[in-house]
C-alpha cells in the first residue's frame, strides 16, 4: 500500500472509531443545522479534526479542504475530507454513513480511502495502481444495459432549482432500469458503483468531498465517471454521472432531454 493512502486509511479508521462510539449515544449528541436539511454534529467535527491531526502529523505541509472546517493552508498536496458523509442518517440511526479521505496533488486525484465502519468496510484506491475493498481487486459489473441496471441517486435537498428537471430524471429511470436506490451518502455510492454493487450513480449539487475518492475507485475498477456533459469537470460543477462504460453513455442519454440550459453548461 502507498504510504500515503497507508496514513489515509489510519486516519479514516480512527475517525470510524469515533463514530461508532458515538452512534451509540445518538441521544446526546449536539446537532446544529448549517441550512435547510443539512446537519452538523460534535460529531462530524470531532471526525474531522482526528483525520487532520493523523494527515499533519505524517504530513504537516499538505494543505487540507474539509467539509466543517474548509480549506487551509497551500501545497501541491491537498486532502479531501468528509469526516460523516451521510449524518442524516447518522443521526437517525440509519447505518449507511461513511468517511472519505482523497488526496490530490497538482489538481489530480491520486489517493482515496472510503470507510464504512458499520460494516468495516475500508474501500482503498491508488491511481494506475487499482481499486481494492478490504485488500480484494473491486470491479464494477458487467452490465451493458440500463434495463438491466440498479442504480443509485441522491436527492436534491440544497438548492431545489431543478427539482423538476431531477424528477423527470428519475421517472425515466425508475422505468428504464432494474431498480434505483437512494441511500443518502454519496461517498458509499460511488464506491458501491466501483465494487459492482451498483451499475450506475447521478446526483447534482455534491461538493468535492463528496466524490473525490469514490471517482477514483470507479476510474481504477474500470468504469467512467463524468459531469452532465460527460468531461471531467465533476469536483468544479458538482453534478457527476458514472457506472460502467455502456451504462454510462446510456445514463447521459436518458438525462439529456430533461436538462435545464443552465444544467448543460455545468
Amino acid at each position: 500500500m502507498h504510504p500515503m493512502l497507508n496514513t489515509a486509511v489510519k486516519a479514516a479508521r480512527r475517525a470510524g472509531s469515533i463514530i461508532t462510539r458515538a452512534s451509540r449515544n445518538l441521544d446526546i449528541v449536539a446537532v446544529r443545522e448549517k441550512a435547510a436539511n443539512d446537519f452538523v454534529s460534535e460529531v462530524d467535527r470531532e471526525a474531522e479534526q482526528a483525520i487532520i491531526r493523523a494527515l499533519h502529523q505524517a504530513y504537516p505541509d499538505h494543505s487540507i479542504l474539509a467539509e466543517e472546517s474548509g480549506a487551509t493552508g497551500e501545497s501541491e498536496y491537498q486532502w479531501i475530507i468528509d469526516p460523516l458523509d451521510g449524518t442524516t442518517n447518522f443521526l437517525h440511526g440509519y447505518p449507511q454513513y461513511s468517511v472519505s479521505i482523497a488526496l490530490r496533488h497538482r489538481g489530480v486525484v491520486e489517493q482515496a480511502v472510503i470507510y464504512d465502519p458499520t460494516r468495516n468496510d475500508l474501500f482503498t484506491a491508488t491511481r494506475g495502481r487499482g481499486a481494492f475493498l478490504n485488500d480484494q481487486r473491486m470491479r464494477v459489473s458487467k452490465r451493458i444495459t440500463l434495463k438491466s441496471s440498479l442504480l443509485g441517486t441522491g436527492f436534491p435537498y440544497r438548492q431545489l432549482d431543478y427539482l423538476d428537471a431531477y424528477l423527470a430524471i428519475l421517472r425515466d429511470m425508475m422505468t428504464g432500469s432494474a431498480g434505483v436506490r437512494r441511500e443518502g451518502s454519496a461517498a458509499l455510492d460511488l464506491a458501491y458503483v466501483a465494487a459492482g454493487r451498483l451499475d450506475g450513480f447521478w446526483e447534482f449539487g455534491l461538493s468535492p468531498w463528496d466524490m473525490a475518492a469514490g471517482a477514483l475507485m470507479i476510474s481504477e475498477a474500470g468504469g467512467l465517471v463524468g459531469d452532465l456533459a460527460g468531461e471531467n469537470r465533476y469536483l468544479e460543477t458538482g453534478n457527476i454521472v458514472c457506472g460502467t462504460p455502456k451504462v454510462f453513455v446510456e445514463l447521459l442519454k436518458t438525462m439529456e432531454p430533461h436538462l435545464p440550459p443552465a444544467l448543460r453548461k455545468g
